[in-house]
């Protein structure tokens, strides 16, 4: 057995102390790795070294030689497997030590180019009850064994590896997640961004410029396409291009539903990732720049809405830039809420097209109820005062004069109407004096007797219920002048704890309900509407020779 002196053994005290001091302030693994097999080497005075490492299953992954030449490396096959002496090292917890580990049985020879090896010292690098590698010594400088004093020196060294691998693979661990940590950060910092303009947006363009341009941008795609299903839900078209780098990612800009890999995406709303060197990507009708550039994949993601899915994202990643888990992640947020943002701006606009039509409607029913018949009602004054010029032309001149009168108002009327697309039929009246005036009207037009009934003053009725009411009454009437043939006509107008009726009943020829419902007028269906918009309801009954009753009602909402 080799003997020490006092001095020979504090210097290597001292030097192991040194080493393992090293051995701790290094943080990075493969850094680390290559230190303790150059310590190891010059502690126990070898010729060659090397520091194996082992996964959690105990497997060897990594193999870190020192002390071999540049072109005795390149000489190399491959590195141990963990075979041999390796593998028994790797289930054994004790150091192995042996003079020739050629002779050894357990040996199972070098890999070819592998330079001859004669003496072998290995020992287990462990931190408590775990094995993290190994280090493998051989060919002591000089000939011979390693003796006892190296093993025992290399054993102390490799308890002070174990500390700075676990802490090497912590500080790894830390930093890796440190990075993931910033990234989602700044993932939810550029989300946050994007969808305030995507909740704020009422324009698609907008929506799909800045969706697009963010995606190429913070994921360095060589190039990225929108595709939109349009209304009809056949197919798909290709909506914006971004990136420089491609003049397009497919060879189409129009595919069915089901037609190619765009189409199948829209079609089952399930992400594609294309191999593009795979025969399924030499045949996925990518254009050709996609294979000139290089790319390796390109990736169709739906973009989904609430009432399914409104189109497609296809991003194709740079070569040197291939997409990870988070920013494959990343991708599938943006998709869902450029999705969403897409689809409450198609809804948006389909109200604000339904709105026009309401308000066409709305204008219409205005013109009818207000300006039309309120000329309807001077026809009948000019039409009285004709028939009263042979016989009392004084009252005749009075007829025109009220005609012009009326006629004056109208105009008055369709000018307010032009400038706020609003008729001013209730002239700062109450709801009763309203009708009262509607009443005179129609009984110095028509000479049909009018019985009025009603509470006097203001019923505190909201202005919305009063003027349906208003013009309800006015289309009642203007129907009774029409079509009644009546010679008496009631106007009942009441309240209750919740409502406000108003009842219109003649004793003309009526009709048959039936037959009219079928072929309904637009003076009723107007009379249906108003009453509808404000929470009310119209009943019409009538028979054939028993005169006609039109019930409204509206809910009473105090205009306080």
């Amino acid at each position: 057995m080799e003997t020490l002196t006092r001095e020979q053994l504090e210097d290597r005290l001292v030097a192991l102390h040194q080493a393992a001091l090293d051995l701790v302030e290094e943080t990075t693994l493969e850094s680390l790795l290559e230190k303790i097999a150059v310590a190891a080497m010059e502690q126990a005075q070898a010729r060659y070294a090397a520091v194996g490492v082992l996964d959690e299953q105990g497997k060897l992954v990594q193999f870190i030689p020192v002390g071999m030449t540049p072109e005795e490396i390149e000489q190399v096959d491959h590195w141990p497997e963990g075979k041999g002496l390796l593998g028994v090292l790797v289930e054994s917890r004790e150091s192995i030590r042996l003079a020739d580990l050629t002779k050894d049985p357990r040996s199972a020879g070098f890999p070819p180019g592998h330079p001859p090896m004669v003496s072998f010292l290995g020992v287990p690098i462990r931190q408590r009850d775990r094995t993290l590698g190994r280090i493998y010594l051989t060919d002591k400088l000089g000939g011979g064994e390693f003796s006892e004093h190296d093993q025992q020196i290399i054993e102390m060294l490799a308890a002070f590896a174990g500390v700075a691998i676990a802490n090497a693979r912590l500080y790894h661990g830390l930093r890796e997640r440190d990075k993931t940590l910033t990234r989602r950060n700044e993932n939810l910092a550029l989300l946050n961004d994007l969808a305030s303009t995507l909740a704020t947006s009422t324009d698609i363009d907008q929506i799909l410029e800045r969706t697009l341009s963010q995606v190429v941008e913070y994921l360095q795609l060589a190039a990225g396409e929108i595709f939109l299903r349009p209304e009809d839900g056949r197919s798909v078209n290709l909506a914006m291009h971004r990136g420089q780098a491609l003049p397009a990612l497919w060879a189409r800009t129009s595919y069915r539903l089901s037609e190619g890999m765009v189409g199948a995406t829209a079609r089952d709303s399930q992400t594609r990732i294309i191999d593009v060197a795979s025969p399924e990507g030499q045949e996925a009708g990518l254009h050709p720049s996609v294979y000139e550039a290089g790319l390796h994949q390109v990736i169709c993601m739906p973009l989904n809405g609430r009432r399914g899915i409104i189109g497609v994202l296809c991003a194709g990643p740079a070569p040197d830039h291939p997409l990870d888990d988070e920013d494959m992640q990343f991708l599938s947020t943006i998709s869902s809420w450029a999705g969403t943002a897409i689809e409450n701006v198609s809804l948006s606009m389909q109200g604000r097209r339904l709105a026009i039509l309401e308000e066409r409607q709305r204008f219409g029913m205005d013109l009818h109820d207000g300006v039309i018949q309120s000329i309807y009602a001077v026809g009948l004054t000019l039409e009285h005062a004709r028939l009263l010029l042979g016989e009392d032309p004084e009252t005749a001149r009075q007829r025109i004069d009220q005609a012009v009168e009326d006629l004056n108002k109208t105009i008055r009327d369709i000018r307010a109407y032009i400038l706020d697309l609003r008729p001013r039929q209730f002239h700062d009246e109450t709801l009763i004096d309203g009708i009262q005036r509607l009443v005179q009207e129609f009984r110095a037009n028509t000479l049909i007797n009018v019985n009025l009934q009603g509470p006097p003053g203001d019923l505190g009725l909201a202005e919305a219920p009063a003027v349906a009411l208003f013009h309800i009454c006015q289309e009642a009437l203007a129907n009774v002048a029409k079509h009644a043939r009546a010679k008496n006509v009631d106007v009942v107008l009441w309240k209750t704890n919740d409502r406000v009726l108003l009842e219109i009943h003649d004793d003309g020829r009526g009709f048959d309900t039936n037959k009219v419902r079928m072929t309904i007028g637009h003076g009723l269906s107007n009379m249906q509407t108003r009453a509808f918009n404000v929470g009310g309801e119209v009943d019409v009954s009538s028979e054939p020779g028993q005169g006609t009753t039109v019930l409204a009602w509206v809910p009473f909402i105090n205009e306080g």
